[in-house]
């Protein structure tokens, strides 16, 4: 057998690493912004109180931008730096960490309001006041949005294993093992071992993502149990940039719509259909599409069904609770073809190499 131990099951992962993801998001780019934006608006509002005309409201303003700055960038490092040690903490000591580092930030903003002679007095007990409201109301946001994504995770999670496990899926395979397995055993049983870890996968406890090399290699044991099963009919490309492979996905995200490209461009078809899977890096993105042909409309009896959108929102969803603003999904038709775009961040870890010319 190619791999013995393919009917071993994933380890699940430990508490330590699912406790850790509301504050690895403050690292984000897109969560930067939004907690200095919340600051910002904050610190308008409070200025709107004191200020006795528009312009004094804009010089207020201003001025409080020169201390909230520096101190919400302040508290966003400390947030971030301590992302690890903060995801082994029970609620209570994570909330207490972040006021602190907040008292602390706002005091830093005091003295750098003070220190550039912008206020000759600064106001150190309401800037650490406000300093630590807002770090411990940052950490509860962040955690009433991470308790809030773990039920969508979930109904991701149960959507896809849906997608996956067809009972059609399953006979065709076995019929096509068993048929198999007098004339060509030794292709039988790659066939099976296909199956078996397309189910182990999918049974598996899901990790927090996987490489795009892994995703790959799933789609690539997919399509070779349908290869078998359609022959001649089913044309499959392969354009893959080993640049990009080590991008993160969501586990099991990529054979869903490997399969969809199958049943709606080649099972609808007497003549079959072409499927070509690119991956491409650009700098600090990575590309992944997934290309199928369209039947011919004079081989469908009736109007060809059209799917539901199901697979494409499950991906979408998953993708946006792993990379938030930083991926992006778009899919329709080009020319012939149906064509599913994927954008997503590269492994900042994983430079590209030069070629030598």
């Amino acid at each position: 057998m190619r791999n013995p131990r393919i009917l071993s099951a994933r380890p699940p992962a430990s508490p330590a690493r699912a406790a850790m993801a509301p504050q690895s998001d403050f690292c984000r780019p897109e969560m930067v912004i939004r907690v200095v934006l919340a600051a910002e608006l904050l610190a308008a509002v409070a200025v709107a109180f004191v200020a006795e005309s528009a312009t004094d409201a804009l010089m207020r303003f201003a001025t409080a931008t020169g201390g909230v700055m520096p101190a919400i960038l302040l508290w966003l490092i400390a947030a971030c730096a301590l992302r690890r040690r903060l995801g082994r903490w029970r609620p209570v000591p994570q909330y207490l960490a972040a006021a602190v580092a907040g008292v602390l930030a706002g005091l830093y903003g005091c003295a750098v309001l003070q220190g550039t002679g912008a206020i000759t007095q600064a106001p150190w007990l309401a800037g650490a006041w406000a300093g630590g409201l807002f770090g411990a109301a940052a950490m509860g946001v962040m955690n009433l949005r991470t308790a809030a994504q773990m039920p969508a995770a979930a109904t991701a999670r149960l959507t896809e294993l849906q997608q996956r496990i067809r009972p059609h899926f399953l006979f065709n395979t076995l019929n096509s093992a068993i048929a198999l397995v007098r004339d060509d055993p030794a292709q039988a049983e790659a066939m099976l071992e296909d199956l078996a870890e397309l189910f182990r996968q999918a049974l598996a406890e899901p990790g927090e993502s996987a490489s795009l090399a892994e995703e790959i290699d799933l789609a690539q044991r997919y399509l070779a149990i349908e290869q078998v099963r359609f022959g001649p009919r089913l044309r499959i490309a392969w354009q893959l940039d080993k640049a990009a492979a080590g991008a993160r996905l969501p586990p099991l995200l990529l054979q869903p719509l490997v399969e969809n490209a199958v049943r709606h461009g080649v099972e609808p078809s007497p003549e079959g259909g072409e499927l070509r899977i690119r991956t491409e890096r650009r700098g600090s993105r990575v590309v992944i599409e997934v290309v199928n042909t369209l039947p011919p409309l004079r081989w469908a009896e009736s109007p060809l069904p059209r799917g539901h959108g199901i697979a494409l929102d499950n991906v979408r969803s998953r993708l946006r609770l792993l990379h938030d603003l930083q991926a992006s999904l778009s899919a329709g038709l080009d020319r012939d073809c149906w064509r599913v775009r994927i954008d997503i961040p590269a492994d900042p870890t994983d430079k590209p190499k030069r070629t030598q010319p």
